[in-house]
């Protein structure tokens, strides 16, 4: 009760100091804003000066509603701290100190946007007055990332109002951002470019904006890059960010035409195929290709030509046509298909004597340079455009090829044949070996090679004048290869006889039949045997080694004139016995009947 009187005295007093005007206001200090992203916590200090004791002071906190009303959400005296209910800040806020020491904080946690307001801070003195100060909270909120999106379709340089390039959005940002386009690093100006801005207050009370780019283009800006920067503003300052860079495709129509030949590549030939590409320095698509021969206003299908010749040489034109504007541009190119003729023998066939001379000739028209070479059997004859061989032989006789060949272009090539015939009568070419030794009973096989011109017949005879059947014959045109089988019996001479109307020529081959000797060395070998046996025999019988007879065979002792050893052969039979001797002479027989041997000495 008596805290109670004192306090209402102290309230008399107060009043009673300002009605005789002496009291003195207490000096607040605040700073002009305070700046919190929302969500977080926000601290708005409060300094004040005054030399009364705080038990004598009023603090209060006001904030200042949409229609300028203030709101008290705080109240503190010497006997108690009131939040005020019902606010939007009953829940969030408190206050830290008691102003012992001239300060004291108002807190807010949770930060919304509704929270941006101006907040005062309101000291009231016993003796020195009130005092007031003021302080405004500013809510921030980063953007999302900005998007930008650039058109799809071309824009042409011959559009007369600007055309859309793209736009640029940023969303949900707090105060609104800011968006600035760029052109290759370079910000664009709003009296160059069309800007379209709109500004979009979300439900949540966040802007999104979004710029649109409209701008007429000129073939220089189509390799350009376009992005737009957006800047915020944050506690403390201004953040920015860019976006990716963005292309358009500017049409422009061409104002030359390039026409090449796209394959094959270098020297074109007869029989190739053609392929010829036409392009503009521009890019309309309103733009069309056609290629023409100079000769023949029918387009080209595909720009291709099949199995050109000759006559597709010539200048070929590419017009470009705007089917817009019906405005035409051209560019030429001249096309070269080369040639090679077939190539010409003069004369074709030569018929010559043999030591007369041939001469003959070869040429091809071609578009370009050529070499000439005359082959023989694959060899290289001659170098120039005439062949000339003096002398003619059989040897010069044949087929003959020239080659007419394309320098810069080696797969053109043509040729034509010469065929020279040598007339002259038989030539046989001499055999390795007519001397021919062969064992009886065994066939010799004869060869024989004749040249000539008319071609010569070949017949085959024996010296006794018997025609031999031929086993085989290759004839070509002024030469013959004849062969002959024939079986040894005895010592024969055979003869490969050649003719035509020039002439005749023959060869001779002699065979000499050659007897076994390998039989007849076995049958002296056997006889020698035999006799060395009948030795042993009759060295066993003197000795008495041997008592009797066995069978039909006999061993006998003949005396004769000589001191020889006698082998005597008899069968049952035979109607002769035959005694040989060792030195080769025949004996009469002892005996008559079965087969014996007589060894005598």
């Amino acid at each position: 009760m008596a805290t109670r009187s004192n306090a209402c005295l102290l309230v008399g007093l107060l009043a009673l100091f300002h009605t005789w005007g002496v009291m003195a206001d207490v000096e607040v200090n605040m700073m002009d804003r305070v700046e919190v992203f929302m969500g977080e916590t926000a601290t708005i200090p409060c300094m004040f000066t005054s030399s009364e004791g705080v038990g004598g002071m009023i603090i209060q906190w006001f904030y200042v509603t949409r229609s300028v009303d203030k709101q008290r959400i705080f109240y503190q005296d010497a006997t108690m701290q009131v939040v005020e209910k019902g606010t939007q800040f009953s829940d969030r806020i408190s206050v830290n100190g008691t102003g012992a020491t001239g300060e004291i904080v108002l807190t807010i946690s949770n930060v919304e946007l509704k929270d941006e307001l101006e907040f005062i801070c309101l000291i009231k003195g016993l003796t020195e007055g009130t005092g007031e100060g003021r302080t405004k909270l500013k809510v921030f909120v980063t953007p999302d990332s900005p998007i930008i999106d650039g058109v799809q379709t071309g824009i042409s340089v011959n559009e007369a109002d600007p055309s859309k390039i793209g736009t640029c959005e940023v969303k949900n940002g707090f105060p609104k951002p800011n968006i600035t386009w760029y052109r290759n690093r370079t910000p664009l100006r709003s009296d160059e470019v069309t800007l379209a801005t709109s500004i979009t207050t979300e439900s949540s009370g966040l802007f999104s904006v979004k710029s649109e780019l409209s701008m007429n283009v000129m073939k220089e800006e189509k390799d350009d890059l376009f992005y737009c920067e957006i800047t915020y503003i944050v506690p403390g300052g201004v953040m920015m960010t860019e976006t990716n860079p963005i292309n358009i495709t500017v049409y422009y129509p061409s104002t030359s035409v390039n026409v090449w030949v796209e394959s094959p590549k270098g020297h074109i030939k007869e029989g190739d195929s053609i392929e010829l590409h036409c392009r503009g320095n521009g890019n309309m698509p309103s733009s069309i290709l056609t290629i023409v021969h100079e000769n023949d206003n029918s387009p080209l299908l595909n720009n291709v030509l099949d199995n050109v010749t000759r006559l597709n040489s010539g200048v070929y034109k590419c017009t470009s046509t705007d089917t817009d504007t019906f405005e035409e541009i051209s560019g030429n190119a001249t096309v070269v298909v080369n040639y090679l003729d077939p190539a010409v023998v003069t004369p074709e066939t030569v018929v010559v004597a043999e030591g007369e001379e041939i001469n003959a000739t070869c040429s091809a028209i071609s578009s370009l340079q050529t070499r000439i070479v005359w082959m023989k059997h694959g060899k290289e004859v001659s170098t120039n455009r005439s062949l000339i061989l003096k002398d003619a032989s059989f040897d010069s006789a044949g087929m003959y090829v020239c080659v007419v060949t394309v320098l810069e272009i080696e797969e053109m090539e043509t040729s034509g044949t010469l065929n020279v015939k040598v007339q002259g009568p038989p030539k046989i070419m001499e055999p390795i070996n007519n001397e021919i030794e062969e064992s009886f009973e065994s066939t010799v096989k004869l060869s024989c090679k004749v040249r000539g011109f008319p071609t010569p017949s070949v017949t085959w005879t024996t010296s006794d004048g018997k025609i031999l059947k031929t086993a085989s014959q290759i004839e070509t045109e002024g030469e013959v290869q004849s062969h002959v089988s024939i079986k040894v019996t005895s010592d024969i001479t055979a003869i490969c006889n050649a003719s035509n109307k020039f002439g005749t020529d023959a060869v001779t081959f002699n065979i000499i039949g050659k007897g076994n000797g390998v039989i007849i060395a076995v049958i002296i070998i056997c006889i020698l045997l035999l006799a060395i046996l009948g030795s042993v025999l009759y060295f066993l019988y003197k000795k008495g080694k041997i008592c009797g007879r066995s069978g039909k065979q006999d061993l006998t002792k003949e005396k004769s004139g000589k001191d020889n050893i006698v082998v005597e052969m008899k069968s049952d039979n035979t109607e002769e016995a035959v005694l040989l001797g060792v030195n080769g002479e025949k004996q009469p027989p002892n005996n008559q009947g079965g087969a014996y041997l007589d060894v005598q000495t």
